[in-house]
């Protein structure tokens, strides 16, 4: 299993063991189940990056990515047509690689500087591409972290360790029932 994605999987500010890719690892050890988790979550990643460095990463088996980018897409205002045709190319290449592969994709919201017509838009094209891929979608990944304070770092943006407790509970509502179906699957 692959986290694909940028400083929210690759855990800026904390140690990597309490990054919720690391988190969601945990869980699945306690399980017993055969999948290891691979975290190839980069800071200031976008779409575009994430898309240029999937090749790379399609050269191991992956069963399953965990598609976490576009909010540095949002941050920096880049053309929403954009971040969806990368987002969706990551989709499509990983799926030709692998048609079996199973794909969540984790939806993000954009801040509310950026105009309520932005933001909805942004928003939106998450569960479009779900719907049109058979993704499996984590509704927003910092759902009951993102805005409080208390659960992210200094700058507002960042999880803290407990907000990526939080995070990987997000994850783990959509990815436990994947992984239990794959589990069943062998």
């Amino acid at each position: 299993m692959v986290f694909l994605g940028d400083s929210l999987a690759a855990g800026y500010g904390v140690d990597p063991e309490e990054a919720f890719p690391a988190l969601v690892g945990e869980r699945i050890r306690d399980r017993g189940w055969p999948f290891r988790v691979v975290n190839a979550g980069v800071s200031g990643d976008t779409s575009a990056g994430g898309l240029r460095r999937l090749d790379w990463l399609l050269r191991q088996r992956i069963d399953i990515l965990v598609l976490e980018l576009g909010a540095n897409d949002a941050l920096r205002g880049l053309p929403l047509d954009v971040t969806e045709r990368n987002l969706e190319a990551i989709v499509e290449k990983a799926r030709a690689a692998a048609p079996d592969m199973v794909i969540v994709l984790a939806g993000m919201l954009a801040p509310p500087n950026l105009g309520l017509d932005y933001s909805e838009r942004f928003r939106s094209i998450f569960p479009r591409l779900s719907e049109r891929h058979g993704l499996h979608l984590v509704p927003f990944l910092l759902e009951g972290v993102g805005g409080r304070a208390e659960l992210n770092l200094s700058d507002g943006i960042h999880p803290t360790p407990e907000g990526h407790q939080l995070v990987a509970e997000n994850v783990w509502q959509v990815l436990e029932g994947v992984l239990a179906d794959q589990v069943t699957r062998r």
